[in-house]
C-alpha cells in the first residue's frame, strides 16, 4: 500500500528512481577515500558514470585519487570502435592516465600491465548486459584473475543487471569454450557483475590460478535495486555498453536474438534497432504472421523491411520482423529467440542457414541447438533439453547472491 501522505513529490522521486544508486555513486559520495593511498586501476568504459553523468576516472581524478591505469575492454574505455575492436594503448589527453588495451589479452599479459603500472588495486565498473556471450563479464574474470596472479585486490563497482535477475538458457560446455563464453554459465546468467566475481572467485578461479583466490575481493553493493527490478524501473540513465547495444529494450532482446549473428540472417546490425530487427533478403510477412499466431509471452512482431549500412546485406533490402517487447516481466528472450529460429527454418527452407563456421554453437555453448532444430525439433522439445542444467545452475549461484 502506498501511504496517500506520500504526495506527488514522493511519487516523483519513486519514478526518477532516486532509491537505485550504483555502486560507484555510493563511493563518490564519500570521495572515494576508500582509495585513498592505493595504486588503482580500473578496467571501464563509457558506462562507468555516476549519476550526474560525470565519468569515474573524471571523478577520482577530480578528487585527487586519480588512477595510476585505466584498461579498456571491446569498444576501448571511451567507447570508440566498433564490435571486436578496441582502442589500443595510449595516454587518455582528458585525464593524462595511461590506458592499456586489455581487450583478448591472456592472464599473464594483463598482469604485466598491473605490474608495469605499479596497480595494487583493480577496480571494475562496466554496465554488463546479462548475457553468457557480452564480453565484458570475460575481461572481467581476466582481470581478476591476473589480480591473483599480482597479489592485487579487486573491487567491483556494481550496477544493476538491466535484464533482471532471472536465469534462462542452457549451460556452457567448456569444450566450446571461446571469447564469448569462457565458463560454464547459462546463456542468461540474471546476475549482477558483483554477484558473478564471488561466482568466479570461488567456482573457476582456484581451477586456473593453481587453487588461489583473489587476495580481497570487495563488491560495493547496489543500494535500492531489487532482482526483479528491470533496467526501465531505476531511473539511472542509459548509457550504450557498446555501439550496437543502444536501449534498454535492445538488451531485453540481446541474450536471445544474439543467436542470429551464428546464422545467415541478418541481427539488425547497421540499423538503428539491432537485435531487434531481424531478416533478410526475401523473408516476408509470413514470419511475423506465424509468430504472432504462437502468442508468445511478453512480446509482438511487426513484418519490418530494413536496408543494413554495414555488417551483413549491406545496402540490400531485408524482410522479416522487429520485435516489440509488450510485457518486460514476462518476456522470455530464449525461448522467443528459439520459436524464431524454428519458424524461419521450417518457412524459409532454401534461405534459412547457420554460418558455415557454425558460430552458433558458441553462442549457444553447443551444438546442441542446432543440431536439434536441423533434426526437425520443436520449440517445446529444444528449451525442455537444457531444464536441468539450469536447474543446477539456479540452485548453485544462490551462495553468491547479493540482491532478492
Amino acid at each position: 500500500m502506498v501511504a496517500a501522505a506520500a504526495g506527488p513529490a514522493a511519487a516523483q522521486e519513486e519514478q526518477r528512481g532516486r532509491g537505485v544508486t550504483p555502486g560507484a555513486d555510493r563511493l563518490a559520495e564519500r570521495g572515494w577515500r576508500e582509495f585513498a593511498g592505493r595504486k588503482v586501476g580500473v578496467l571501464t568504459n563509457p558506462t562507468g558514470v555516476l549519476r550526474d553523468r560525470t565519468h569515474i576516472v573524471d571523478s577520482l581524478v577530480a578528487a585527487g585519487m586519480a588512477p595510476v591505469a585505466v584498461f579498456g575492454p571491446e569498444h576501448g574505455f571511451r567507447g570508440t570502435a566498433q564490435a571486436g575492436g578496441s582502442e589500443g594503448s595510449y595516454t587518455d589527453p582528458r585525464t593524462k592516465v595511461p590506458v592499456y588495451d586489455a581487450y583478448g589479452v591472456s592472464t599473464a599479459k594483463l598482469a604485466e600491465m598491473y605490474r608495469k603500472a605499479g596497480v595494487d588495486t583493480v577496480v571494475f565498473d562496466i554496465a554488463d548486459v546479462g548475457a553468457r556471450f557480452y564480453t565484458y563479464i570475460w575481461s572481467m574474470y581476466t582481470a581478476m584473475a591476473a589480480a591473483v596472479e599480482t597479489g592485487a585486490s579487486f573491487v567491483v563497482l556494481d550496477r544493476p543487471n538491466p535484464v533482471g535477475g532471472k536465469a534462462f538458457g542452457p549451460m556452457l560446455d567448456p569444450a566450446f569454450a571461446s571469447g564469448v563464453g569462457r565458463k560454464p554459465i547459462v546463456q542468461q546468467h540474471g546476475m549482477s557483475a558483483g554477484e558473478l566475481a564471488k561466482f568466479f572467485d570461488a567456482e573457476f578461479l582456484p581451477a586456473d590460478t593453481g587453487g588461489r583466490r583473489l587476495s580481497k575481493l570487495d563488491v560495493i553493493a547496489v543500494r535500492g535495486w531489487h532482482r526483479d527490478t528491470l533496467f526501465s524501473r531505476t531511473g539511472l540513465d542509459w548509457v550504450p555498453p557498446s555501439p550496437n547495444m543502444p536501449t534498454p529494450q535492445t538488451a531485453l532482446a540481446y541474450p536471445g536474438t544474439c543467436l542470429f549473428e551464428g546464422t545467415v540472417l541478418s541481427e539488425g546490425r547497421g540499423t538503428t534497432r539491432p537485435f531487434e530487427m531481424i531478416g533478410m533478403p526475401d523473408v516476408d510477412w509470413r514470419w511475423a504472421e506465424e509468430l504472432n499466431g504462437l502468442n508468445l509471452p511478453g512480446v509482438r512482431f511487426r513484418e519490418n523491411y530494413f536496408v543494413p549500412t554495414f555488417n551483413k546485406f549491406v545496402g540490400k533490402t531485408c524482410g522479416g520482423v522487429q520485435l516489440h517487447v509488450t510485457d518486460e516481466q514476462s518476456f522470455d528472450p530464449i525461448r522467443t529467440a528459439v520459436t524464431m529460429l524454428v519458424t524461419a527454418k521450417r518457412l524459409y527452407p532454401a534461405l534459412f542457414a547457420w554460418r558455415p563456421d557454425n558460430f552458433v554453437d558458441k553462442l549457444a555453448g553447443s551444438a546442441r541447438l542446432r543440431t536439434m532444430i536441423d533434426a526437425g525439433a520443436g520449440v517445446a522439445e529444444v528449451i525442455g533439453a537444457w531444464q536441468d542444467e539450469l536447474a543446477k545452475f539456479r540452485q548453485l549461484r544462490r551462495q553468491h547472491l547479493i540482491y532478492w
